[in-house]
């Protein structure tokens, strides 16, 4: 199966970082660091994604290098885009993003 990359529209969403980022794990037994096809460690947040109806859903997004992110910090990913993949009979989405930048916050017509 091919994947190709689902540009995710963030414009909508308020998306704040859970867990901070730490090293994806190829193999949880033997502590394999996933890298990328560049060889450059990837790194996984877990975010918090809420929509207009208040929907809500936690989503672990995969990235390189590093983000100077914490937790509880409202962010906004550039770049985000979901893969699909299978495995057997299972199925599911994965994401990445090419970096991420603090949300900013705009009071309309109050000072």
């Amino acid at each position: 199966m091919r994947t190709i990359p689902i540009p995710v529209d963030v414009t909508k969403l308020q998306i704040t970082c859970v867990k901070p980022p730490k090293p994806r794990l190829v193999n949880k037994e033997t502590g394999e660091i996933k890298r990328d096809k560049d060889g450059n460690v990837m790194y996984e947040l877990t975010l918090l994604v809420e929509d207009g109806f208040n929907r809500m859903e936690l989503v672990k997004v995969s990235t390189t290098p590093e983000p100077s992110v914490i937790a509880g910090e409202e962010i906004v990913p550039i770049g985000l885009v979901g893969y699909v993949w299978v495995q057997g009979d299972r199925w599911g989405i994965s994401y990445r993003a090419q970096s991420f930048a603090p949300a900013v916050s705009i009071r309309t017509g109050a000072e």
